[in-house]
């Protein structure tokens, strides 16, 4: 069993013991396979192009900016080679293929360290990946969850999340900020396993996920 399956096993236990009602969404759902996602350029490059658009038209924008990079994963490099017209002729806006010209900028020159961060704590890597314009606190959060899988994020914003807990807790309402992170203090230190179930909880009913 690798680290990340034995802590995720850990978390499990946890949270079915701390909080019997996600217990009962651990049990239908199964256990969380989450791992890091090597390839993080891609990663970044895919959270600015599903930005306020539909899942679907994300994915076929993406897909396009994909073949147009060629054979492999997406790379800074490859992005710097093409230029502003060719980013919009996939379908991206004008303001997200600026976005994503500064993010293969930023790769480049050293200042978003990606093959560095699995060594950066959860502070530094958001300190470094919200440099990037089109990048905020949520992709932050959602980068260190499913790409680098850190145990204990929690994107108390995420209307995801707070729609998950209303579920979970049948709760009249959508909780506010401050309510998801007091009902959260129970599943630390493994947040981000408790929020992958939250999504899964919507998807019960919903197909498409967060990402």
């Amino acid at each position: 069993m690798n680290d990340h399956a034995a802590t995720f096993r850990k978390a499990s236990l946890h949270l079915r013991k701390a909080d019997p009602r996600l217990k009962t969404v651990i049990d239908t759902v199964g256990p969380c396979p989450l791992k890091p996602y090597r390839y993080r350029f891609a990663l970044l490059l895919r959270s600015i192009v599903s930005q306020q658009i539909s899942t679907s038209a994300a994915r076929t924008i993406y897909k396009r900016l994909h073949a147009l990079t060629g054979k492999g994963q997406p790379t800074a490099e490859k992005i710097m080679r093409l230029s502003h017209k060719q980013l919009r002729a996939v379908g991206l806006s004008t303001q997200k293929a600026n976005y994503v010209h500064h993010l293969a900028e930023m790769v480049l020159e050293n200042n978003v360290r990606l093959h560095k961060m699995h060594h950066m704590t959860d502070e530094e890597v958001t300190t470094e990946l919200i440099q990037v314009k089109g990048i905020g606190q949520w992709t932050a959060q959602m980068f260190l969850m499913f790409g680098l899988c850190r145990p204990d994020v929690f994107p108390h914003d995420d209307l995801g999340i707070q729609n998950g807990i209303q579920q979970i807790y049948q709760l009249k309402s959508r909780p506010d900020k401050q309510t998801c992170i007091e009902i959260a203090e129970r599943w630390q230190p493994y947040r981000t396993v408790a929020s992958w179930y939250c999504w899964r909880t919507l998807e019960m009913e919903t197909p498409d996920g967060p990402w």
